[in-house]
């Protein structure tokens, strides 16, 4: 079994970011990524690039980091004692995609390793992440495809990977306060270290490098559909629980901002504009109304148990 490599991981996520990035500018067709890079000054730093205004994209980030430290917070060592003490290492790469048109919808993905170690002790060390599809108005095709592209992804490492990640996604982007799922999912898995180094790797890069032949297809078919202020303002209204489960359920952020991390970089995920109105609902029987009765409720996109 091969020992953690750190610097191997880097390399991979540094040009993951690279990818993604040139991917979507492609995909979007007038505006590009603007790269900030940053320090931590307890350990580490990233480049975070953001997209904005684009023909397709309102707003879009893909941001990289590599944090470290001689140790964590109380609050990212109660639930793992074993962490305490250790110095830390906490990489990855995550993005989130934010357009213009209703129609198209938002897609989030993340991958990250984290590796803690102690003289005289054997390194602690996980891989983690995952992609999610957030659509405003739902269409059939395109989860089946985005689920399509997470099974094959997973299928190389085992036939119980992806249905084992998808139920994890389901359960891990739900609003508990809303009693509603962020939207119709796709991969999650954290802890991942039981496949070993080498191959827990290798389904980490298997699932980054899915994230645009996942996405891109749904944007170049979606991106001209016509829309107007009736879909505008629902698209406001759904992006407010994005920003309610970022802020009250996500892991990377409350890691990110627990542990001194930059709250730019941290942010960049909250959409441009959303709206709260007070006792909100969609109109029984709409359009919009069909997204929760058909669409955000974990089903079997792919049928046959797959």
């Amino acid at each position: 079994m091969s020992s953690p490599d750190s610097a191997a991981v880097k390399r991979y996520l540094l040009e993951l970011q690279d990818r993604i990035c040139h991917g979507l500018e492609q995909a979007d067709g007038d505006a590009t990524f603007v790269e900030d890079s940053w320090q931590r000054p307890s350990g580490g730093g990233g480049r975070t690039r953001v997209i904005k205004d684009g023909a397709v994209i309102e707003k879009g980030g893909v941001n990289f980091s590599h944090v470290y430290g001689d140790g964590l917070p109380a609050s990212a060592t109660a639930h793992r004692p074993e962490l305490a003490g250790r110095r830390f290492e906490a990489m990855g790469v995550s993005l989130v995609i934010h357009p213009h048109n209703p129609y198209v919808p938002t897609s989030h993905a993340n991958v990250r390793f984290f590796i803690a170690e102690k003289d005289g002790e054997a390194p602690v060390w996980w891989f983690g992440g995952g992609f999610d599809l957030t659509p405003y108005y739902g269409n059939d095709d395109d989860c089946r495809h985005w689920h399509q592209v997470a099974h094959d992804a997973c299928a190389p490492f085992g036939d119980d990977i992806y249905p084992r990640f998808k139920q994890w996604c389901d359960t891990y982007f739900y609003l508990k306060h809303r009693d509603e799922p962020r939207g119709v999912g796709g991969l999650f898995f954290d802890d991942l270290n039981e496949l070993g180094f080498d191959d827990s790797f290798a389904l980490m890069r298997a699932i980054g490098d899915a994230y645009l032949p996942a996405y891109l297809p749904i944007v170049e078919k979606r991106r001209n559909t016509p829309y107007g202020e009736r879909q505008r303002d629902f698209q406001l209204h759904r992006r407010g629980r994005y920003v309610e489960f970022n802020l009250v359920y996500d892991r990377g952020t409350l890691f990110g901002l627990q542990s001194g991390g930059r709250t730019e970089s941290i942010l960049m995920s909250l959409p441009p504009e959303v709206r709260w109105d007070y006792n909100w609902a969609p109109e029984p029987g709409s359009e919009e109304a069909r997204l929760y009765e058909h669409y955000l409720k974990p089903r079997d996109w792919l049928g046959g148990g797959a």
